[in-house]
């Protein structure tokens, strides 16, 4: 298993937000003082949020804490990538109960799949 490329694919994400005119905002600040890795706006409003998890380790609580993040700070919808096949159990569960569409979500052919989503944005 390999490790996701985190600067290749932030600045992979900011290049095709913006050919698709919208904006991609690394390390987006978030009101509560939380920082998302990638923030994807169209005018100031809030798309998708996208954490780039790395790290097997404490994997579901970290993707707990990115749905807190993206809820606390309006996002819909939040994507998870990471190299690792696994799921962070329950957590999906809440991110249902508190309206935030949570995709975990391979590294592999990333863009293609983002190009997609955003084009039906």
């Amino acid at each position: 298993m390999s490790s996701i490329k985190v600067k290749t694919l932030t600045r992979e994400i900011a290049s095709l937000a913006g050919e698709l005119g919208l904006k991609a905002v690394p390390e987006y600040r978030t009101p509560d003082g939380t920082r998302i890795d990638v923030a994807i706006l169209n005018d100031g409003q809030k798309l998708l949020a996208i954490e780039l998890e790395a790290s097997f380790k404490w994997f579901p609580q970290r993707v707990l804490y990115d749905v807190v993040k993206a809820h606390r700070a309006g996002f819909p919808e939040l994507w998870v990538i990471t190299p690792f096949r696994t799921s962070p159990g329950w957590v999906e569960g809440y991110a249902k109960e508190v309206g935030l569409k949570l995709e975990i979500k391979s590294d592999k052919s990333l863009i293609d799949k983002l190009r997609a989503r955003l084009a039906r944005l």
